[in-house]
């Protein structure tokens, strides 16, 4: 048996036994996971510095702090998410408790990402816990160093529960063989494609985040110089190796330069006004982001009313939501429940044979 085959096996194993169901389990489970975030930092931002030349600042504000923010709102809303959510009734269920709750989905993997390593992979692992799944976490082989450190996480964790396997595309795909009940993938369009062709042989389902190409629209009515500095930070930050990052504007002749530069940071494409932006967006593939800078309030209001198709992991740029509250829905199981009284038979009678008028009458008449 493979060492991957040993991690799923075993996380499942530790699934089955119901641990994970309680509120408290979950909520000791995310505090442990800040917990080895501070008792690490300085290992992981060495880690990072190794990998990416990333600097601990850089790696505090784009990696950490987010992180503990994810983890602080689970620990914070475990309680009102898990909770279980009333429904409307109507004619066929006003005698009866109805209501939607919550359910772990079992053992989900989560395949990481080389450029934000650590974000990238620990968040959705926030929404796994809380949701009180198992987890087996497969961090990028490109970031090694980081891995390395990753490996440590069952010393925090529980480690029958939340399995941590390293390696690179052979180990992956030896993952992908096993049978989750959620593949949580951050990374390219091409393997995320691999990624669902996997998942689809057990019917799996997948949270996606790929790519894409995410436009920035410039109004004429707005400050150009924020404008620009604003788009030039998304596009360097992390050495431009960001999912997100702008990587073109769309704006009217009006405010293009006069004079000719021979290395823009990202296309300028010029549109005659916020119609031809939002058909030029809406011809090609559907990206993660769109920026918009503009001073018109009724313009920013109405770009958030038309379907610009952009909404976040969808199409081209993948499949599902997360972050927060979206992570814990992402990661459960919605079940519908429906509790009916034994001693409410007589309301039952119209739906038994025979189907006669005469008794059908009796009951709408009551």
């Amino acid at each position: 048996m493979s060492r991957e085959q040993q991690a799923v096996q075993q996380a499942r194993k530790a699934f089955l036994t119901g641990r994970s169901k309680p509120l408290d389990y979950r909520i000791k489970q995310l505090q442990n996971l800040k917990r080895f975030i501070k008792e690490k930092t300085t290992d992981i931002a060495n880690a990072m510095r190794k990998d990416l030349h990333k600097t601990a600042n850089a790696t505090q504000l784009f990696e950490i702090l987010g992180l503990e923010g994810e983890i602080n709102l689970a620990v914070s809303k475990l309680a009102e998410w898990a909770a279980a959510r009333p429904v409307n009734k109507n004619l066929l269920t006003i005698a009866d408790d109805v209501y939607i709750q919550p359910e772990p989905l079992g053992v989900v993997l989560i395949i990481g990402a080389w450029n934000y390593p650590i974000a990238v992979t620990l968040q959705p692992l926030v929404g796994a816990i809380a949701a009180g799944n198992a987890a087996v976490v497969k961090p990028s082989e490109v970031s090694s160093h980081t891995a390395k450190v990753m490996e440590l996480l069952p010393l925090y964790l529980d480690p029958e529960m939340y399995q941590v396997v390293t390696g690179g595309v052979p180990e992956t795909q030896e993952l992908l063989k096993q049978r989750f009940d959620h593949i949580f993938y951050t990374g390219s369009s091409t393997v995320g494609k691999l990624v669902m062709e996997a998942a689809a042989r057990h019917l799996t389902p997948v949270t996606l985040e790929l790519g894409g190409k995410s436009p920035c629209y410039i109004d004429k009515n707005c400050d150009i110089r924020i404008a620009c500095r604003r788009i030039t930070w998304g596009k360097y930050m992390n050495c431009g190796q960001t999912c997100i990052a702008p990587d073109y504007i769309l704006c009217e002749s009006s405010i293009q330069d006069k004079e000719e530069i021979f290395g823009p940071i990202l296309p300028i494409i010029i549109v005659n006004g916020l119609k031809e932006a939002i058909q030029f967006i809406n011809e090609r593939e559907k990206p993660l982001a769109l920026y918009i800078f503009s001073s018109m309030i009724c313009l920013l209001v109405g770009l958030k009313n038309i379907d610009l198709l952009c909404n976040c992991i969808t199409g081209n740029s993948g499949t599902g939501r997360y972050h927060g509250k979206y992570s814990f829905d992402q990661l459960s199981h919605l079940r519908s429940c429906l509790i009916k009284k034994l001693n409410m038979e007589g309301v039952n009678q119209m739906r038994y044979p025979p189907h006669t008028t005469e008794k059908t009458l009796q009951h709408m008449a009551k």
